[in-house]
């Protein structure tokens, strides 16, 4: 059985997603100049939004998913999470941006959240 808790958890995905996708999308050196980007990259940015688009939107749809589609959306998840947390970590600390840390911290704590639902749906399934 998958946690209705889990499934509010991918509608908040999708939302905390979309308020970042849509402004790096269409106005990335706007969006990123806000933060302190004084160099800004539109095509990488866009990639960027592209990424959290299609894992923010697959959020919305597959929430009434069954548990096997759950774990593997945990597992994309998982993974997009802790390589996104290690590689802004990363960046923040050659850039000294010091907005790098707060996307750190978001990026942290939906790996927490991720990394919790799957090894709680992998026991169960055992």
């Amino acid at each position: 059985m998958v946690p209705n808790s889990l499934r509010r958890w991918f509608v908040a995905h999708f939302v905390a997603d979309m308020l970042f996708a849509i402004p790096m999308f269409f106005a990335p050196q706007f969006c990123l100049g806000l933060f302190g980007w004084t160099t800004v990259d539109p095509i990488t940015t866009r990639i960027a939004a592209a990424a959290l688009f299609g894992i923010g939107i697959e959020s919305l749809l597959g929430r009434n998913a069954d548990k096997p589609t759950f774990i593997a959306m945990l597992n994309l998840k998982v993974i997009w999470a802790s390589t996104a947390t290690v590689g802004i970590a990363w960046g923040t600390v050659e850039s000294g941006n010091r907005w790098g840390w707060a996307f750190v911290a978001v990026f942290a704590a939906f790996l927490c959240v991720w990394s919790t639902y799957r090894i709680r749906l992998g026991k169960s399934a055992q």
